[in-house]
């Protein structure tokens, strides 16, 4: 049992480390909300965020950023720069802009919920949840916050209660995308890649599926080995460069746990003779 544990805690640690290198993201708490869109803001780009592809959201990094400067207390621009942050891996930025938003609208739950968010990207967990669960009213729960609160469990390790958010999530909004992702890459972390693949595949059926979403089913994907299958799905995302480059070291990655394994076997066959 001490022995499965230990091949657990490694499977998991090995996957979190290709989520992190292959998607260039933040961990599981990247797939909550991503469904603030950018056409509110003036003179803002004119894209939902969720439908923008990973190099329109490099370029609306230095858009944001001038919207931002000229108005740096309005609560709308604080959050869509923050988001656009978080989504280009720039966690520690969006984390000071929401510190601030945080103290400028001190009772705004909005506010309070993706100040949260931005706590989870840059690994501060128990601030993130205190934040969260403080945004959210029992009376009227909203499912973003369900969703963000289980990406959080999942980073900390309690997958139950990190699952029983997701379903209390979808009960609130069936079918949704990003929960449907969240709990995909759950599974994930588990080992349990073809469990993670069957709710990413519904979570991309869905007409509101985002770019990280079929990224997250690109991995999955390419995790068991079906890397042709893999680069095609994340051609969609991605350029050829960096499509070429996260499978060669999803290869790479998973040559060596293949060569860890046959040792292990042979060292097992000779303890048993």
């Amino acid at each position: 049992m001490a022995e499965f544990r230990r091949q657990a805690g490694t499977r998991r640690r090995t996957t979190k480390h290709l989520l992190a290198v292959l998607l260039a993201a933040s961990t599981i708490a990247g797939c909550a909300d991503r469904s603030l869109t950018t056409g509110s803001i003036n003179r803002g780009p004119q894209k939902p965020v969720e439908q923008m592809t990973a190099v329109e959201l490099e370029q609306a990094i230095g858009s944001y950023s001038r919207i931002y400067e000229r108005n740096p207390k309005d609560k709308s621009v604080a959050m869509a720069f923050a988001s656009i942050l978080r989504m280009n891996g720039r966690n520690e930025q969006a984390l000071a802009v929401m510190r601030k938003a945080a103290i400028d609208h001190p009772k705004d739950r909005d506010i309070l919920a993706a100040y949260g968010k931005a706590l989870a990207s840059a690994g501060q967990f128990t601030a993130a949840l205190d934040a969260i669960q403080r945004a959210q009213d029992p009376t009227d729960p909203d499912w973003r916050l369900l969703s963000a609160e289980g990406a959080i469990y999942d980073q900390t390790n309690r997958s139950n209660l990190a699952r029983e958010r997701y379903r209390k999530a979808l009960q609130l909004r069936p079918s949704e995308p990003t929960i449907l992702s969240n709990l995909g890459m759950s599974h994930m972390l588990e080992g349990n890649l073809q469990q993670a693949e069957t709710h990413l595949r519904q979570a991309i059926n869905h007409p509101a599926a985002d770019s990280r979403v079929r990224q997250n089913l690109a991995l999955v994907v390419g995790l068991q080995g079906r890397f042709d299958e893999a680069e095609s799905i994340a051609r969609r995302e991605l350029s050829p460069q960096q499509v070429e480059a996260n499978v060669a070291y999803l290869r790479n990655m998973l040559a060596q746990q293949n060569s860890w394994n046959l040792i292990r076997q042979e060292d097992q066959k000779k303890a048993a003779q």
